[in-house]
């Protein structure tokens, strides 16, 4: 099987991956596309470069997304190309930092990956609060996040919201996760738990919590 786990800044994404993996004895997976021979360039003209950005994780995302499906074994991925795309480049066309030329290259591109795709058997949603996402980032203290504007949070959510409820065509379980901590405190991570056993293997009541 390929589960994905979907979540804004600070939803808890990466923790929630590694639980599961540990838990359901699970392969993760975390994004490999941390290098970008167009990241320097990006930064010094967004604009001018924001495609080639993009385009350079899109095609390092996608060879991530081909190796994932040949393997024989359930795979937990932390974050999918499906937000890349729906969520953070459209945030950067609607940002303006991609052109419509650009942006319409860019989705022709991806609809003919998708051709060769495999959706997850399972897409959590992390569904997180802006206010519950500040905290969270405050609390991790990564000195990179502590400057993010809570316009641009507030940005991603919608996208999130709109990914989530309007865009994606695969199989969803929505995590309200305000209030939940289900790192340090067990009977969180059991809801979870059930939650996701109800969708894939049916064991338990599929009413909300």
């Amino acid at each position: 099987m390929y589960i994905a786990i979907a979540g804004n800044i600070g939803a808890g994404k990466t923790t929630l991956t590694k639980m599961l993996a540990k838990y359901y004895g699970w392969e993760p997976r975390f994004e490999s596309v941390s290098f970008n021979p167009y990241l320097e360039d990006y930064y010094t003209d967004i604009k001018r470069w924001a495609f080639c950005l993009e385009t350079y994780f899109l095609k390092e995302r996608f060879k991530d997304m081909l190796a994932v499906q040949k393997v024989g074994h359930t795979i937990v991925q932390d974050r999918s190309i499906f937000e890349g795309v729906y969520v953070f480049v459209r945030n950067n066309y609607e940002r303006g930092d991609l052109s419509d030329r650009d942006y319409i290259t860019y989705m022709e591109l991806f609809d003919l990956m998708k051709l060769k795709m495999k959706m997850p058997d399972l897409m959590i949603y992390l569904r997180k609060s802006v206010p519950c996402l500040i905290s969270q980032i405050q609390k991790r203290g990564r000195e990179y996040e502590q400057t993010m504007q809570i316009d641009y949070l507030k940005g991603l959510n919608e996208k999130y919201e709109d990914f989530i409820f309007n865009k994606y065509e695969g199989c969803v379980l929505v995590i309200e996760s305000d209030g939940m901590d289900f790192e340090n405190n067990p009977e969180d991570f059991r809801k979870v738990v059930d939650k996701v056993d109800a969708e894939l293997f049916g064991l338990f009541s599929k009413q909300q919590w």
